[in-house]
């Protein structure tokens, strides 16, 4: 398939597809946080933070400035909030139906 905005969209959500850039994005929520700020939330080292943050920089999702020695990082469109929003909820509605199927299986074979 050769679809210039397919392949961007499939890039933007790629950059999206792992849990430390999630954590990342959630931390960045509720402003721009330094390098540091966010090794010590995640609980990871340096380079891992580097390197995560550089994808979501390359999609054009975060965004740095550095003051000093000290780059802090900000979200460029807090669309990106509502996005994750509507992702956690499309979640938690797949939890439920799972759940609920769970539960008939559970109760079906206890009979």
């Amino acid at each position: 398939m050769n679809d210039p905005v397919r392949r961007f969209k499939a890039e933007f959500f790629k950059a999206l597809g792992h849990p430390a850039r999630l954590a990342l994005l959630d931390h960045l929520r509720n402003g721009e946080k330094s390098v540091n700020e966010l090794q010590a939330l995640l609980g990871c080292d340096q380079s891992t933070v580097s390197q995560q943050l550089s994808v979501l920089r390359n999609r054009g999702i975060v965004e740095g400035r550095k003051e000093g020695t000290t780059v802090y990082y900000r979200v460029r469109d807090p669309a990106i909030f509502r996005l994750l929003d509507d992702a956690r909820e499309i979640f938690n509605n797949q939890l439920i139906t799972t759940q609920e199927v769970l539960q008939h299986l559970s109760e079906v074979s206890s009979t």
